[in-house]
Order: C-alpha cells, then structure tokens, then sequence
C-alpha cells in the first residue's frame, strides 16, 4: 500500500488540552507523523493523541522554546511543522503545504496566522497577518531558547506560503489576560537576566508607539471593537512588562544563606 502522507512530522506541545488538541491533530492529517510532547496533563490530552494515531512523549515543562526544540528534536522527520494546540491548519494551506513539500524551494517557511478574539477573526492590526515561521527542515533552523515569546532562528533565506494557520484559543478574557500577565513576567525576567534596564519614559513610549503602529498604521481600527480590545491588551502587556522589569531592577541584591550576620547595635 503506498503511503500517501507527505514526509513530514508535526510537533505539537501540549497540557491539559483535552477540548482542543482533537481539532489541532484532525487538520494535519496529511502529515506522515504527528508528535505530541505532554508536561503532565490530568486531563484527557494524551488518550485523545494516542487515539488519533499520534506519537505522544511525556517531558517536563523546560520554557516555550526549549520544550519546542525538544519536540523538534525527536521526530522521525527532518521536515517539521511546529503547532500549539489552539492552532489548525486551514484547508487552503494544508493543501499549500503538501504542494510545497513535493520540491521545497526554501529551508524555511512563514505563514499567516489568523486570531480569533471576542468572537471575530481579525483582519488587521497586531492580528493579521501574523506573520509565523513553522515550518522548516530541522537541520537548517532550530528554535531559541527562551521562557516566551521564543522565535524559530535560521540562516537559510525564508520563503512564505499562502493560506492561514487559524490561532482561536476559545478561551475567556480573564483566562486570556491572566496569560499576557504570565508572559509579561517571563519577559520581564528574561530581560533582567540579559542585562537590560528600562527607564520610565519606556513605560509610554513602549505601548503608544505600540498603538500607533497597530491600531492605525496596521488598520486595527477595521476590526471594530474586538480589534480595539486586542491591540489595546497587546499595549497593556507591554507597559506592564516594563513596570516589572524596573521593579527588578530596583529590588535589592539577594542575601546569600551563607553570608555573616552583622550584630545589631540596641
């Protein structure tokens, strides 16, 4: 019987991903291989994978980036397309996909993302089109190492497939929240950790230039409400990612256990 999936592995990480992963896994089924990397679901996320014909590997929580590479790392094709769980390949780019992977012309490859918030599946602004690199032969690119916001890091010239990677996370405005506030504190943490210092001025600076380029620049004002409402929380996790980051910075230096006590003067 002849194999009529293309030579390529799809990596998805995941936990506790029960109402999403089955959509994820149904939109690449015309990849040869499907990996996904569990960190501990207590959910149904692992039976629905393994149910679905995946490959599932438990790993622990290493950071966005090096959870990712992990997952690139073991898979039994050099090609890899790399999908969080909230992610679905539309019809249009899977069939791009398929068509590109007959003679690939690039090492690497961009598609769209599409976002979906409040409802509606945004067009412009900081949603569209979010331009991702996922697809790329693992020899010739790698991803980065960092907690968040990690980026696929290649030296081969990049080319861009047509159709979109639709990014609808079905997810309530304070679970979404409570995520940009987790993500500005990884950000903020690995700043520090680089060296970086912020001063306030960045605090108005950072998300106005931020409005100004997504809002009206990038026509998120075409969007409506919703549109306004996600470049609007984009700007607040910026600003709040600067706050944290000069609190870091104004935080005294650890005291090490082992350091002497100075005898206090009555």
């Amino acid at each position: 019987m002849v194999d009529k999936k293309i030579p390529l592995s799809v990596v998805i990480i995941a936990k506790n991903a029960a109402a999403q992963i089955g959509a994820c896994i149904d939109s690449v089924s015309f990849a040869r291989e499907i990996v996904v990397v569990d960190s501990g679901s207590g959910d149904a996320t692992r039976d629905i994978a393994d149910i679905k014909g995946c490959r599932v590997i438990e790993k622990e929580w290493l950071g966005f980036g090096r959870q990712k590479q992990f997952a690139v790392s073991i898979a039994a094709q050099d090609w890899v397309l790399c999908l969080d769980v909230d992610e679905r390949v539309s019809p249009e780019l899977a069939a791009v996909i398929s068509a590109t992977m007959q003679d690939p012309e690039h090492f690497a490859y961009r598609m769209r993302r599409r976002n979906r918030f409040l409802g509606r599946w945004l067009r412009h602004g900081e949603g569209y089109p979010d331009w991702s690199l996922r697809l790329f032969h693992r020899q010739h690119a790698s991803w980065s190492n960092d907690e968040v916001h990690e980026t696929v890091m290649t030296t081969a010239d990049v080319g861009r497939l047509e159709g979109d990677l639709l990014h609808d996370s079905a997810e309530e405005v304070t679970t979404y929240l409570a995520k940009q506030n987790h993500y500005s504190s990884l950000h903020a943490q690995a700043l520090y950790d680089q060296g970086v210092r912020a001063g306030y001025g960045k605090l108005f600076l950072s998300p106005f230039a931020r409005f100004i380029k997504f809002y009206f620049l990038r026509r998120g004002f075409l969007d409506g409400g919703p549109g306004f409402a996600h470049v609007a929380i984009g700007c607040f996790a910026a600003f709040a990612k600067y706050v944290k980051l000069i609190e870091l910075s104004k935080m005294p230096p650890a005291i090490s256990p082992t350091a002497p006590l100075k005898n206090s003067k009555n």
